[in-house]
């Protein structure tokens, strides 16, 4: 099994940056990739960014530009740098590992609030 456990959400106004966290514990020999995921109450979970094993990045369109995912081997952590913040970024943000025999696993999620 993988824990993930993300920190760093918060209220922030438009034109803002935060960044955010997951820390990464478990089974960690399996994960192919790891990323970040968002939702707004009543709609689906949406694909933000991925960071794989290999350090190759993928991008939502919604975010290329403004956000950037990085990790940190040594402190089983990855990371959401977000700039230039929108009302739309407003949801729960959840961090997510995809593994290789295991499936997907995810965080507790943690809310990013942009006021206009």
């Amino acid at each position: 099994q993988v824990q993930l456990v993300e920190s760093g959400g918060g209220l922030v106004q438009a034109g803002g940056s935060l960044r955010l966290s997951c820390v990464a514990s478990g089974n960690m020999y399996s994960i192919k990739s790891m990323g970040w995921y968002r939702q707004v109450p009543g709609k689906q979970r949406e694909w933000v960014a991925t960071i794989t094993t290999a350090r190759t990045k993928y991008y939502a369109d919604s975010v290329k530009g403004r956000f950037t995912i990085s990790g940190d081997k040594s402190k089983l952590t990855i990371y959401l740098q977000m700039e230039s913040l929108e009302p739309e970024d407003t949801a729960v943000y959840y961090c997510n590992a995809a593994t290789s025999r295991y499936g997907n696993y995810w965080g507790q999620g943690t809310q990013v609030t942009v006021s206009s």
